[in-house]
């Protein structure tokens, strides 16, 4: 019996092998190449690390105070000397600046300032006049005596009436800022007892915190705090502690502490809500690696060292750290190169590709 052959049916049967031969060892080199994984790496130079506890509050001007007319008399707002224009709100005031004068003849009148310097000037003299008579033997104790106490009084008197004069202007009493100036139309009279001007010297801003019983042994006086404003991030301030109190509150379990900051460029400004760093340790010239890059593994903790396009993994022992940062005291040294992006899908030894 003869043979036949499908010449269509030999030409797929030819194809079918030689698909199935080249996905045999396609599959063969797939399993042979691993593809690098894409990582960047920091390149480990040593670095400084600060420890330091978080606390967070309002700060609050170390000088205020509030002026109110002592007397009463038509109200003059004065002219700031620096910019020829009435006083207004922050500007910067010196101590004796006058801010608000207060006119009133019939008060002034009823002061008789001169009469009473006239009378002090006349005391003076009789006193040197009886003092030189008693140096003499003309005149004696009793005289010498009453005439001294005629100067004392005419210096009280004379004293008393600059106090009440001084009361028809409204000066600093410090150098600061002007933060509060009610309106009132010039020439009207005013009354005793109304609020003129509110002035704050905030070179120096304070602020009160609380922290835990456990953070009593890691804070002192004068210990150094750095401070973040939230409305200012890219400004740093610093302070120091300036009182702690030993007590421990029985109902938070807390102490109570007290802050103050240096704003001699008055950047900060009073009210304002801050985050405050109280610097327990300081490191100089140690290896400082991300805290976010660290890996925990059942034989610690570990990170991913690069060396010639391979990851290894690293065991590694922190000192040191702070939210951001952490100090690492065994595991790595300088010129390591670890990954601190891609690390996330990485295993001992894998093949990577370091992107910049």
């Amino acid at each position: 019996m003869k043979s036949f052959r499908n010449p269509l049916f030999t030409l797929l049967l030819s194809g079918i092998a030689v698909l199935t031969i080249t996905g045999c060892k396609n599959q063969q080199t797939d399993a042979q190449t691993e593809v690098a994984v894409p990582v960047a790496v920091l390149d480990i130079r040593n670095s400084s690390i600060e420890e330091f506890i978080e606390t967070n509050g309002t700060v609050y001007p170390t000088r205020e105070v509030e002026l109110k007319s002592e007397m009463s008399g038509k109200y003059t707002l004065q002219n700031n000397p620096r910019t020829g224009r009435s006083w207004g709100l922050g500007d910067r005031v010196r101590a004796g600046e006058v801010i608000i004068r207060f006119e009133d003849e019939e008060y002034v009148n009823s002061i008789q300032i001169e009469s009473k310097k006239l009378n002090l000037d006349v005391s003076k003299n009789e006193f040197e006049k009886q003092k030189s008579l008693y140096d003499k033997g003309g005149a004696t104790l009793r005289e010498l005596k009453t005439a001294e106490q005629s100067v004392m009084n005419a210096e009280y008197t004379y004293t008393g009436a600059q106090i009440s004069l001084a009361k028809m202007k409204v000066s600093a009493p410090f150098d600061g800022v002007i933060v509060d100036l009610p309106f009132y139309t010039q020439g009207n009279k005013l009354t005793t007892g109304q609020s003129l001007v509110k002035i704050m010297d905030y070179k120096k801003l304070f602020m009160e915190f609380q922290l835990p019983e456990k953070n009593l042994i890691q804070v002192g006086v004068n210990q150094r705090v750095r401070v973040l404003n939230y409305a200012l991030p890219d400004d740093t301030l610093y302070g120091v502690i300036s009182q702690l109190s030993p007590a421990i509150s029985p109902d938070t379990r807390n102490f109570k502490g007290t802050l103050v900051i240096l704003n001699d460029d008055l950047k900060l400004r009073p009210g304002s809500y801050i985050k405050a760093e109280i610097i327990t340790q300081r490191k100089d010239s140690t290896i400082v690696i991300p805290k976010n890059i660290i890996v925990s593994r059942q034989r610690g903790k570990t990170v991913y060292v690069v060396d010639q396009n391979t990851a290894n993994e690293r065991v590694i022992t922190t000192g040191l750290e702070n939210p951001d940062s952490v100090e690492i005291v065994k595991g790595l040294q300088v010129n390591d190169r670890v990954v601190i992006e891609g690390f996330e899908t990485l295993g001992n030894r894998s093949k990577v590709k370091i992107v910049r």
